[in-house]
């Protein structure tokens, strides 16, 4: 660190490979936002101004877009960092688990709750690598444990699904209430 100042030490960041990718996107955003300001903040007539309704979401939009633009300018002067696509592919996996969660809430209306989850448990189980036949017996268990724990001990309401109705009267009623 010889022949630095104390303030490029201190300013000194490491870049990682997909700073610049999340500097674009986070200043893209904060322009969006900055641009909703006059249809979703009211400034009201003979108000003050710390008062306003519109003051501090403005001075924090404001700040958001100064700082992500420093953030922009930051990495486009930095050398650049190899491997910047692998780190974008990273993250867009990471979205995977929430296009499962979403596909979820998308099925138990009509499935059930029960039928659902269980089924979920088991191809979470089945997508995360394990192939043991006692995983899936333990996966279906937990997911037959969580239906029971939230409809019957914590009486959590969650729509019946569209499957129940094909039942006979008594099971479908006992399915409708505590599975």
């Amino acid at each position: 660190m010889a022949g630095k100042s104390g303030l490029e030490i201190f300013f000194q960041r490491e870049r990682r490979p997909g700073d610049l990718v999340f500097a674009v996107v986070f200043l893209l955003f904060s322009i969006f936002l900055v641009s909703q300001l006059g249809e979703q903040a009211v400034w009201a007539k003979r108000t003050k101004l710390f008062a306003q309704p519109a003051f501090w979401p403005t001075v924090s939009l404001v700040g958001m877009l100064f700082f992500s633009f420093l953030h922009f300018l930051g990495s486009v002067v930095s050398p650049k960092t190899p491997g910047r696509g692998t780190e974008v592919i990273f993250w867009f996996r990471s979205l995977e688990y929430a296009v499962w969660f979403l596909l979820y809430v998308w099925i138990v209306p009509r499935f059930g709750y029960l039928g659902s989850t269980i089924l979920f448990t088991v191809i979470l189980t089945y997508r995360t690598g394990y192939r043991a036949r006692n995983m899936f017996f333990g996966a279906a268990t937990i997911g037959l444990g969580i239906v029971v724990i939230f409809k019957s001990l914590l009486q959590v309401k969650i729509p019946a699904g569209q499957v129940y109705e094909y039942l006979p009267d008594g099971i479908r009623n006992f399915m409708l209430l505590y599975l």
